[in-house]
Parts: C-alpha cells; structure tokens; sequence
C-alpha cells in the first residue's frame, strides 16, 4: 500500500474514532442526565398543613387536627403543625360561642367583654397546651437564629391567638392586651425581614382595631402605659392579611368583614362574605352572615 493511502486510512480512521467518542459522551451525559441525576419529588407534608386550614374554616376540626398530627409526625421539628393544632381548638370554640359572628362583633358588650360564661367553663385546655408547644419550638428555631421568619410567623400566631383567647375567652383583657402587645412587636420584626409574611398582619391589625374601638378613658389609660390603638390602621393592616394572607387569610376576611360592619360600611363586607361563602360552601356560618347583611342592604344597592 502507498504511504499516501495509509496516511489517508489514518485521518480517516482518526475522524471516525472522534465521532465515536464525542458520540459516547453526548449518549453518556444524556444517560445520566435522565437517569442518573435523581429528581426532586414534591415533600407530601407540605399539603397537609393548607388541608388542614381548609378543613378548619370548613368547621370540619376533627379532620383538620388528623392532618396536622400528621405533619408533626413528618416534621417533628417544625412547629408550624403545633400552631394550626392550636388554632383549631381556638377556632372550634370562636365557632362554638359565636364569635365570628355579627351578633357579637357588633355587641360592645361581647366585642370588648368576652363571651358568656365563667372562666372555669371556657377554659380550654387542649389549645393552651398546643399553642405552649408551638411557642417552645418556635423559640427553639430562634435560639440558632434570631431572625428566622418561620420561628417569628409561629411566635406571632402563637401570641395574636392566645392574646384573643385571653381577652374574648378567659376575658382577662390586661393578659390579653399584654400579648397583644408582643404579638405586635414580633410582627413587626417578621415583616421586616419578610415583608411577604403577610398573616402577621393579622395580629397588628387585630391589635389596633380592637384597642382603637376601647372607650376613650381605656384608650388614654393604655396610651399612658405605651399601648397604641389604631381602628383605621388596623383595618388597613387587616385588608392586606385578607388580599396577600396564606393560613390566615380567611380568618383576616371574616374579620375584616365584621369590621367593615361595625364601621357601617355593609357594601364593602358583602365581597368578602361572598368570596368566603364559595370558597368553603360547608361553613353555614359565611353564607348567613352573608344573607343578613344583604338583607339589610336599601333596595338598589
């Protein structure tokens, strides 16, 4: 054979060894590409907490608490199952005494004195415990990291309720307005942070609006002690839980609505009642609210 054709065979044999081996690796990379590399698969326990709250304005506690148990068993670490258990049993007994009501958000004597009956017959245990849980875990997370916008949600939610429990349940009002207060505070420092953790917007509204609705010599007793009340702020700080909220956004929405009508202003509750009324058709408690209020609404509005 000729020097010319050998040399020939070896280029050609050098290009067909490069397309080989620049084909193997593009088969290689592919391989592990699709197979080897392994895929993200969605954490089931994140559905359970959003089921959970949807059971609860469902009124469905039961349900809603056997899905939150459920999460603390899958994240024994978080304490965000501890804080929706809490807020079922608290929720469950709003529900029970009528506090998500018109008939006691626009009683002065009930909105700012608490429901009936005695402490000792309203005690609630199993939310206490709960939400002591939930505080103790969330401290936790705070302990490594002061400003972990998980620990100070929790901590936030853990003191707006037990402020609500305390003031409307227990009726210790001083308790109640104390917690408030340090609802309040934390809030403030988780929004900084995260300023799309808009549930805490559900304490600092809740605190304004029900100081500021405190008669005046109260009001000028706790302005003197720092405490501040803000009726129009508050219902400001309510609308954006209710517009941008995650767990307690329907909470903030029948709260807001209930607001809207102790201020007189009906045709801006009826949205809401209405939105809350499709959204969770087995709670009887959006559509009557809703029925009432329209009942009252002048011909042509």
């Amino acid at each position: 054979m000729r020097t010319s054709t050998i040399k020939a065979v070896s280029v050609v044999i050098a290009c067909l060894s490069c397309a080989v081996l620049f084909t193997s690796k593009k088969a290689v990379a592919q391989v592990i590409s699709t197979q080897a590399v392994p895929r993200m698969i969605a954490d089931p326990s994140v559905v359970l907490v959003d089921a959970g709250f949807r059971d609860l304005y469902e009124l469905r506690f039961n349900a809603a608490r056997a899905k939150f148990s459920s999460y603390q068993t899958m994240r024994p670490a978080d304490p965000l199952g501890k804080v929706a258990e809490a807020a079922s049993y608290l929720y469950e007994e709003f529900n029970a005494k009528g506090v998500l009501t018109s008939a006691f958000f626009l009683n002065d004597a009930k909105f700012l004195g608490g429901v009936d009956g005695s402490v000792s017959t309203n005690h609630n245990e199993p939310f206490l415990a709960a939400n002591r849980a939930a505080r103790e875990e969330a401290k936790l997370l705070l302990k490594s990291n002061p400003r972990d916008p998980h620990g100070l949600l929790i901590l936030t939610m853990a003191d707006g309720m037990e402020s609500n429990y305390d003031a409307l349940i227990e009726k210790k009002q001083t308790a109640g307005l104390g917690l408030m207060r340090k609802a309040e505070s934390e809030a403030n420092t988780l929004l900084a942070i995260d300023p799309t953790a808009q549930d805490a917007y559900v304490a600092l509204g809740m605190s304004n609006y029900v100081i500021g609705c405190l008669p005046g010599y109260k009001r000028a007793f706790l302005w003197f002690g720092g405490v501040h009340g803000d009726r129009v702020k508050g219902m400001e700080q309510l609308r954006l839980a209710a517009a941008n909220g995650h767990y307690l956004q329907p909470f903030a929405k029948i709260m807001l609505a209930l607001a809207y009508e102790r201020e007189h202003e009906n045709a801006r509750a009826i949205p809401l009642l209405a939105d809350l009324t499709i959204e969770f058709p087995g709670n009887p408690i959006f559509a009557h609210e809703l029925a009432l209020i329209q009942q009252d609404q002048p011909a042509g509005h």
